[in-house]
């Protein structure tokens, strides 16, 4: 089966979702999604959108808070363009229906997090993205000329490597027609031609094994984009979020960075506070910093976790300022009003990925990527809390504007003709349990040897064993029909080894990048990007 746009866009994210409203205005969309319903990193954003739209603030306050969060790696008229078009996109967002939390009649209740100088977080209550993501899809439903492909997966994007007729030009750049795509109720494959695709697949927390990500979470763009031969670029900068919830019951959930934005305190199970020992901000230290400081104290005193509190603030604004937690913890046994929260550091959010220009153009021809899936330079080594949701919006629209001239130049072109995808082999369910127990060792792996804190040694013991199960996993998947999960756990193991070369480049400590081997900044011989491509023919 073979279907055809002007537009392909894989992921319905924010970005994705943005983007998907802004170029039906010229083209027919086909939006593949791989969830049925809202389990993506952009529903999980619970703090909101850094924008200046406050008197009290300025372009300039906000571009600085970036640059420093961004360790001397975030790209200065990047961080500009994205942050000066901050107030236009949440007006954009107000005339699609969001309804931000407001103060009176008018102001927004603007919110501070940890990198911040000023209160500059648009939000709606506690659960910014999820509300997001609500308006966006309902204003997409709308659009005639856009379709929504849901439990679809992308397994591989459309190259001249899979034509029908190779051509004879040597080098020429490789060109982007769309991708072949896992139809997951028919476990069938199909192929969607598109002038124009973006990548807009969110993170890959689901590497490492603890993770504030859903599990959808596992990197597909990025691999894909490598497979294809585009630039990925810093992959070694990961960051860990410093407070998801430790709880049994109450895995991947976060506790945003806002409870600390607004008063909230990390303390031992003593009751001793510490981050004033590692930064001079304290509680509101920038993100990598406040991760290290919980990793190093529970290596110390041994213990599972930390403790966020907040009961010294009125009961009656944490329920209305922290909706979504409260009830979250309530039924968990933990009354945030009363209880301090206990907390870990998890894997949250890829600074890293598919190397775009200052458009969202990628080094593949008619391919674009935004989100969390591309490295456009906004956020450097280190992300700063609430850029992401703006990042998404800002490069939706940048993209757009920048693919509707590339589509005038496009119409005329037909389709190349592709191979149908053929499936060989018998899926082996009993092989299957064995690539189970791979997935669950990919995660440890990550974990133990690529986490917080690095070294040359544990990196090179995470390279050889992933090495191993890449070749297992690959050979499994040449030999068994494609499904769900062997796509996901292939895409997984790519980008877990994406990370890992990427750090093993990296031959200083900078932002989120820490390694005991050389922890200290180099100044004078510091890669502004490590980049990989895959050799192809």
């Amino acid at each position: 089966m073979t279907n055809q746009f002007d537009f392909l866009i894989i992921g319905s994210g924010i970005a994705g979702l943005s983007y998907a409203l802004k170029v039906s205005d010229f083209g027919t969309v086909a939006i593949i999604t791989k969830k049925q319903d809202s389990d993506s990193n952009t529903n999980y954003a619970q703090g909101g959108i850094a924008a200046v739209v406050s008197k009290e603030d300025s372009f300039e306050e906000h571009i600085q808070d970036t640059l420093k969060a961004g360790d001397g790696l975030a790209k200065r008229e990047i961080v500009q363009k994205v942050v000066e078009a901050g107030p236009l996109c949440i007006q954009e967002l107000q005339g699609l229906g969001v309804r931000f939390s407001l103060k009176n009649s008018k102001d927004f209740d603007l919110g501070k997090e940890g990198g911040h100088s000023k209160n500059r977080v648009v939000h709606v209550a506690d659960a910014t993205g999820r509300e997001l993501e609500r308006v966006l899809l309902e204003n997409v439903r709308k659009k005639t000329n856009i379709t929504i492909f849901e439990n679809h997966l992308a397994i591989d994007l459309l190259t001249q490597h899979q034509l029908k007729t190779k051509s004879k030009q040597k080098k020429r750049k490789i060109k982007c027609w769309g991708a072949y795509v896992l139809n997951v109720e028919t476990n069938e494959v199909e192929k969607y031609l598109a002038k124009i695709t973006l990548i807009a697949t969110g993170g890959a927390g689901r590497i490492y094994l603890h993770t504030t990500n859903p599990e959808i979470a596992t990197g597909d763009g990025v691999a894909m984009a490598y497979r294809a031969g585009a630039e990925i670029a810093n992959m070694e900068f990961f960051q860990f979020h410093p407070t998801s919830l430790f709880h049994p019951q109450g895995k991947y959930f976060l506790i945003s960075e806002t409870i600390r934005g607004e008063g909230g305190r990390l303390k031992l199970k003593s009751g001793e506070t510490f981050m004033e020992k590692y930064h001079p901000w304290g509680d509101l230290a920038p993100r990598d910093v406040v991760a290290r400081a919980i990793d190093a104290e529970l290596k110390k005193t041994g213990d599972s976790c930390v403790y966020l509190d907040i009961t010294f603030l009125d009961k009656d604004f944490i329920k209305q300022r922290f909706p979504n937690i409260y009830n979250y913890c309530l039924p968990l046994g933990i009354d945030i009003t009363k209880r301090l929260i206990p907390v870990v550091p998890s894997a949250h959010y890829m600074c890293g990925g598919i190397l775009t220009d200052a458009e969202g153009k990628t080094s593949l021809g008619n391919l674009y990527a935004c989100g969390e899936a591309a490295y456009t330079g906004l956020h450097g080594a280190n992300r700063l809390a609430s850029n992401s949701l703006l990042e998404g919006l800002a490069f939706a629209r940048f993209a757009s504007q920048s693919s509707k001239c590339l589509l005038s130049n496009l119409k005329q072109e037909t389709f190349p003709e592709f191979f149908d995808w053929s499936e060989a082999g018998v899926f082996d369910q009993k092989e299957w349990v064995v690539l189970a127990h791979d997935r669950e060792e990919l995660q440890k792996i990550m974990w133990d040897y690529v986490g917080i804190v690095r070294s040359n040694s544990r990196l090179n013991k995470a390279l050889k064993r992933i090495e191993i199960l890449k070749e297992e996993i690959e050979a499994f998947y040449k030999a068994n029909p494609v499904r769900y999960d062997l796509i996901q756990l292939r895409n997984m193991v790519t980008v877990a080894e994406l990370v890992v070369l990427s750090a093993l480049q990296r031959k200083e400590s900078r932002g989120l990048h820490y390694t005991l081997d050389y922890p200290q900044k180099d100044d004078k011989k510091f890669l502004r990007e490590t980049i990989l491509k895959k050799d192809l023919p």
